[in-house]
């Protein structure tokens, strides 16, 4: 795995980490299958000098306010929208009915499939991996393997935007759009401001520069007004008031939920 493939092995490590606290907010019990995995192959390819400190408690918020969305969708149709390492489909409690499908990169995708055979690993849902470029024509890979845009989903975008130019992160979003039933929900990441402070910070530290040139910038500001033309009800939810609910000390950035309440106007052109 290269590029952004590899940055999933980092968060792999990273979730491992807080797997291991006794006072977790969540619990990923692959996470260090993965990390293992990789590093069998590439010594300390997902520990990366500098990220843990940086990173950890932006992804330690991430990963459990991103959990509860999903579980309190009520969507029977899940789609994760670079799904990572992450092995939701095994670690949640899933309600009877649902299948989720797992869109990333046919590389990442072999590999975690790899790991979890090697671990007799059983889903708790009906879970369908979708190999594709998220940059590419994954709407119509979506549908090929089974999705029903005529149902509610859950969507989920994680930790992929700020990988994409702004023009390829509004693509993204229409595809979303595009494919969403009334009734369906999204979450992903999102402050620019704290994006850019970041970046700033990230450039400085000469172990993470290789981290800072594939960060394009994501869609920016433009992602509410976006979503609102298209129907949705958006809401912004700031890391620092999760912080009392955590019990942690809060990191930079924020996350955007957002409900498809008009069935008629969301596949209007903008």
């Amino acid at each position: 795995m290269n590029g952004v493939a590899r940055t999933a092995v980092g968060a792999a490590w990273l979730r491992a980490r807080e797997s291991e606290r006794p006072d977790r907010l969540f619990e990923d019990p692959y996470a260090g299958a993965f990390v293992a995995a990789a590093d069998a192959g590439s010594p300390d390819a997902g520990r990366g000098s500098g990220a843990g400190d940086l990173f950890s408690a932006h992804l330690v918020f991430r990963t459990r306010f991103f959990d509860d969305h999903l579980s309190g969708s009520g969507c029977d149709q899940v789609v994760l929208l670079a799904a990572g390492l992450d092995a939701r489909a095994f670690r949640l409690d899933w309600p009877p009915g649902v299948r989720l499908f797992e869109l990333d990169l046919p590389e990442l995708l072999a590999f975690k499939d790899g790991v979890l055979r090697g671990l007799a690993a059983t889903a708790r849902c009906e879970r369908v991996p979708v190999p594709v470029d998220l940059r590419e024509d994954w709407p119509g890979s979506l549908r090929a393997a089974g999705f029903d845009p005529a149902r509610p989903t859950a969507w989920l975008i994680e930790g992929l935007l700020i990988y994409l130019s702004p023009a390829e992160a509004g693509r993204l979003l229409d595809g979303v759009c595009a494919l969403s039933a009334a009734g369906s929900r999204l979450a992903f990441e999102h402050d620019p401001a704290a994006n850019a402070v970041l970046a700033e910070r990230v450039r400085t530290m000469p172990e993470l520069r290789r981290i800072a040139t594939l960060w394009k910038g994501g869609p920016g500001a433009d992602a509410v007004a976006r979503l609102t033309a298209r129907g949705w009800r958006t809401r912004t939810v700031e890391a620092a008031a999760l912080a009392p609910r955590y019990g942690r000390p809060a990191p930079h950035g924020g996350f955007l939920t957002a409900v498809l309440s008009d069935a008629d106007h969301h596949n209007s052109p903008e």
